[in-house]
């Protein structure tokens, strides 16, 4: 198949499009930048998103859109500047996904659009699968209801659209868990917040193989939670966490703290959300790691 990608060089990106290049798939990775060609023979860049770009002649044919592309939510406070271009870019990526699919002379069979499970909003007693109709109110929920119903303008043109609501991706040197590794570092690690927040996390290896298995499932379509099927709660997380490292589990962050260093964005550590992936379970997709525990001596193997 032909598959393009937006957000290709990603933590996430990087990884899927190394998995994806084993079975010989053609892929094109759109960049802002001009860049090399790539060191696999099936994998090569087209620019998007410049003044000057134009990739439709290299997306023709296209098999499969997966969009990564967006702006961290993780870099810096939520200032309202901040808000702005977390959103925006988000947008921007999709309607630039869009306006190419539409210039193509045949449609992709499906796009794979990233979401994320902030849109549920926070809970301690709730468990949130992909039926739950209410959603949340806060800035990141609103932030990924935009996002999806911008994705999901694809729907009526006939194509099939999974929308990826992952939740915490554990990976060694990207993502969260390199800064929630770090206390343990200095042997000053213990709960974040109450510890009764609910932590939806998802090894990056599952994240990967649960993409590839919605491109080749056509009946899976909509809303996908990718979270493994036993979140914990962030106590348990650091205990698990210090125990695989070897280090004491001990000196709490409080909540108050971390609202004063973090304002807005820290409802990413301090609140949180009991999410469960049942659709990829019902269409029978199999977790390589579905307990935190084999996740974390994986990832530190």
């Amino acid at each position: 198949m032909k598959i393009a990608i937006a957000g290709g060089t990603g933590f996430v990106g990087k990884a899927l499009v190394n998995e994806l290049s084993k079975y010989n798939h053609e892929i094109v990775i759109l960049t802002r930048r001009t860049r090399k060609s790539s060191e696999k023979a099936n994998v090569r860049y087209t620019q998007w998103l410049t003044d000057n770009a134009n990739p439709v002649m290299d997306l023709q044919d296209t098999d499969i859109f997966i969009n990564l592309a967006g702006e961290s939510i993780n870099n810096g406070r939520w200032t309202e500047e901040r808000k702005s271009k977390i959103l925006s870019s988000r947008i921007e990526a999709v309607d630039a996904v869009l306006d190419i699919i539409n210039q193509l002379d045949r449609k992709p069979q499906a796009l794979i659009n990233a979401s994320a499970i902030g849109i549920y909003g926070t809970s301690e007693t709730k468990v949130f699968t992909e039926n739950n109709e209410k959603l949340g109110t806060d800035f990141l929920a609103e932030t990924v209801v935009k996002w999806e119903q911008e994705a999901s303008k694809a729907v009526p043109l006939g194509i099939r659209t999974v929308l990826c609501r992952f939740g915490i991706i554990l990976e060694k040197d990207a993502g969260a868990l390199p800064k929630m590794l770090m206390p343990y570092k200095w042997f000053i690690g213990g709960n974040i917040g109450s510890g009764k927040q609910w932590m939806s996390w998802i090894h990056l290896e599952d994240v990967v193989k649960g993409i590839i298995f919605a491109i080749e499932n056509k009946q899976i379509q909509g809303p996908v939670n990718f979270t493994a099927p036993h979140p914990v709660m962030m106590s348990d997380f650091g205990k698990t966490l210090a125990e695989i490292l070897d280090r004491p589990h001990w000196l709490p962050v409080p909540s108050f703290a971390l609202r004063l260093l973090l304002g807005e964005m820290s409802t990413l550590v301090v609140d949180g959300q009991k999410v469960l992936p049942n659709k990829l379970l019902d269409h029978g997709f199999q977790f390589q790691y579905p307990n935190l525990e084999k996740a974390l001596k994986n990832i530190f193997s």
